[in-house]
């Protein structure tokens, strides 16, 4: 799949069958949107393609939300679809101040040359957000393109979001939430190093670089980590690490029966249960004896649920 940072990298468009969004974490809904967009790309000779931001229109407008997946992650589940072009776009002042029409004659006509258009039912564009479905079927009839609105999707009288999930992954809802993503929840990193203090209580941890200032799911976790394609148990910690006066968020997993050196390995790690809420303590010992309980739930977890 071609990633296009930006519209002046696009080059020698000849037509495509396209959808837009934000995309996060690529849910059900959005797998579903994309499938149709998949197909009818073959049907019409057209490269799919799908636009997405680079800064999310929430973030710019001072409203950022926890990203379920990572650009890199969302790119190869789009790439893993079948879209055969990924255009991202700098949300910005400039692309803000857009308006709904010239969004349509400007981008999606004269640069992007789209002929058919997927669009989710709640989907609106342009400055103010006042352009929406009704608007762009109106305007595809002179200029010879289809637009067709997807049905959001239900899940056990659910409606799939993105909002809906990470209300689900704060909760600790993992089996829920893996039926809205389609997949088990996870984050991907490389393995950095980190400043030891694991080691000195007897816990040393793979510090994972996830660069989010805002996480999905925060507290103590009982995961598995695929290192290598293969699968290990253990204890995860997600935030700023208060006993030890952190500041920023962090993702720090204890391997069980682990003594590898992976220091620049990717690695994934799939959040199955909810142990607590992370906590400040008022002594290593205190977070130690911590630890251990959470350690021995985790371990029963996995033994109760028969997970190799």
């Amino acid at each position: 799949m071609e990633l296009i940072r930006g519209l002046h990298n696009l080059k020698n468009q000849s037509g495509c069958a396209l959808t837009i969004g934000n995309f996060d974490g690529v849910h059900t809904g959005h797998q579903e949107i994309i499938k149709k967009l998949v197909s009818t790309a073959k049907n019409l000779n057209v490269p799919s393609l799908v636009v997405s931001f680079s800064v999310t229109p929430e973030s710019f407008f001072g409203r950022p939300k926890a990203r379920l997946s990572s650009f890199r992650d969302k790119h190869l589940y789009l790439k893993s679809l079948g879209v055969d072009k990924h255009l991202l776009i700098r949300f910005n002042k400039s692309f803000s101040q857009i308006s709904a029409h010239s969004f349509i004659e400007d981008v999606l006509v004269k640069k992007i040359n789209v002929k058919y258009c997927y669009v989710g039912d709640d989907f609106r564009f342009g400055k103010d957000r006042l352009g929406d479905c009704n608007m762009l079927q109106e305007h595809s009839i002179g200029h010879g393109f289809t637009v067709e609105r997807v049905a959001g999707v239900s899940i056990d009288n659910k409606r799939v979001s993105s909002s809906a999930i990470r209300k689900l992954l704060s909760s600790g809802d993992f089996q829920t939430a893996e039926k809205l993503l389609g997949r088990p929840f996870a984050i991907s990193g490389r393995v950095a190093h980190g400043d030891k203090q694991g080691r000195m209580i007897g816990f040393p941890t793979a510090n994972i670089s996830i660069r989010r200032k805002l996480s999905p799911v925060l507290g103590v976790f009982s995961v598995l980590i695929k290192i290598n394609n293969i699968s290990y148990k253990g204890v995860c910690n997600v935030g700023k690490r208060p006993t030890l006066g952190g500041l920023k968020v962090l993702l720090e997993v204890f391997i069980f029966d682990f003594n590898q050196e992976i220091y620049g390995s990717r690695v994934n790690v799939f959040f199955k249960q909810k142990c607590r809420e992370e906590i400040k303590f008022n002594s290593f010992e205190e977070l130690k004896n911590q630890i251990k309980k959470d350690v021995k739930k985790s371990k029963q977890y996995f033994q109760d649920a028969r997970v190799d």
